[in-house]
């Protein structure tokens, strides 16, 4: 049976409107509620969220269901969702809830559930959540209050990313781009009590700005505030803070293409590489595989989600692995991407080869790559579609080795996405186009 209301990050919608409306998000904290009753035996939860005005409504009303379901509750306030997943890992805690919707606009909001092991809840018991609040989704939530939150645990996860940081960044230059979400309040603080000059852009949430022209999905101001400052690094983050993107002096973009590779290298360096092994998406360049394979590194890929890479990197034992998109995954100290942490552990590389990001970030060449969506009206599964094969098998001849195709439906909306990389972007882009002319054809409505 498909989940209806979980997605592939927990439950997403307009706040106030179905599935966040008072009455299904009360159902939700009942049914969480008894969810922790039947997996420990002190049913507490914790709760984080992001910047959003609609971020409080919604705890009063899942908080109201957990009372009702007999189970306790923290509200830390303000939190990333890495903060989330650490702190219900370490602490007494049977879940933990991060109300967010990442990088949506602030209109957005979601429910993003943890297990004890910091680990998000899998696919199987989200349906079993699902079955309850749907049957409870009938019952009035009455007058919710907000409860008090606790600053408490903001600074003790801060407190554990200070512990990571073995290098001191005192002389340094730091542009950081919060993107009036959830590392406002907290990336600033981080790197300034470990030494840094912090250029602070966009740490100032009204509820509404969130991820508005900045932050990770919009690092133009951040990339021009580095060369304009003279700073030695620039990090932006996402509205919850777990993925982050960056720039050198220079001011060029560092994706998470890059910080896989100046990681993954690094750590092979210092064999603590589990497996020789560094996991990403298909969608990671090519130049990622090429650059990692000169390092004696393999490169695992998945299905696009930070989920798939979670789940390889646990079924390969690997340490590093995450998304182009900036959502890295440090295994060893995190069970889910981590901005700020991130941001650290680039850090100290940056300090340990005493070299600055734009230096390191140099070693991975980036080939032409071109994406294309195509809207269609019949979905038919791809490998039936002898013209749209025989144009990615084309492809492949002429590029060989140096180059790569990736032809996969969206999960989100009826569009097939047709990615291709090789040595020069004309050839590129004509490619790319033939196999979307095809897709267009084989799949008009």
């Amino acid at each position: 049976m498909a989940r209806q209301l979980f997605g592939t990050d927990g439950i997403r919608g307009v706040a106030g409107e179905y599935p966040l409306d008072g009455r299904t998000v009360y159902a939700f904290g009942r049914a969480l509620g008894e969810w922790a009753r039947n997996h420990s035996s002190t049913p507490r939860v914790l709760i984080g969220m992001d910047t959003r005005e609609s971020g409080p409504a919604l705890a009063a009303e899942v908080t109201a269901g957990l009372a009702r379901a007999g189970a306790e509750y923290e509200v830390a306030g303000v939190l990333t969702t890495p903060g989330v997943a650490w702190l219900t890992k370490t602490g007494p805690f049977a879940a933990g809830l991060m109300i967010s919707a990442s990088h949506n606009p602030f209109q957005d909001n979601g429910l993003k559930v943890f297990a004890h092991s910091g680990y998000k809840v899998p696919d199987a018991e989200e349906l079993e959540l699902e079955k309850r609040i749907f049957a409870l989704a009938e019952e009035s939530a009455g007058e919710a209050l907000a409860p008090p939150a606790h600053s408490e645990f903001g600074a003790e996860y801060l407190s554990f990313l200070q512990g990571t940081l073995r290098a001191s960044l005192a002389g340094l230059k730091i542009v950081v781009d919060g993107g009036n979400g959830s590392a406002s309040g907290f990336a600033p603080e981080l790197l300034r009590a470990a030494g840094a000059e912090v250029v602070a852009l966009h740490c100032s949430p009204n509820g509404r700005n969130i991820n508005l022209e900045c932050g990770a999905l919009h690092t133009e101001g951040m990339q021009a505030a580095v060369v304009a400052h003279g700073a030695d690094l620039g990090v932006a983050f996402d509205g919850d803070a777990d993925r982050a993107m960056f720039a050198g002096r220079g001011g060029g973009r560092v994706d998470g293409d890059h910080v896989l590779m100046i990681c993954g290298v690094d750590a092979k360096m210092r064999d603590a590489l589990p497996g020789d092994t560094v996991v990403a998406t298909v969608m990671s360049n090519l130049g990622l595989e090429l650059a990692l394979r000169k390092q004696g590194i393999g490169l695992a890929r998945t299905a696009v989600g930070d989920k798939y890479v979670l789940e390889e990197m646990i079924r390969l034992g690997a340490a590093i692995g995450g998304e182009q998109s900036g959502h890295i995954i440090f295994h060893e100290q995190a069970t889910t991407g981590d901005g700020m942490l991130t941001m650290l552990r680039l850090l100290d590389v940056m300090a340990r080869r005493r070299a600055g990001l734009d230096e390191l970030a140099a070693e991975l060449h980036i080939l032409p790559q071109k994406l294309v969506n195509v809207r269609f009206g019949r979905k038919r599964p791809l490998e039936e579609l002898e013209p749209v094969q025989a144009a990615i098998r084309a492809c492949e001849r002429e590029f060989g080795e140096s180059g790569r195709v990736v032809v996969r439906f969206s999960g989100t909306e009826p569009l097939a996405r047709v990615m291709v990389e090789g040595s020069t972007l004309e050839r590129v882009g004509y490619h790319a186009e033939f196999i979307a002319k095809a897709i267009q054809h084989e799949l008009r409505a």
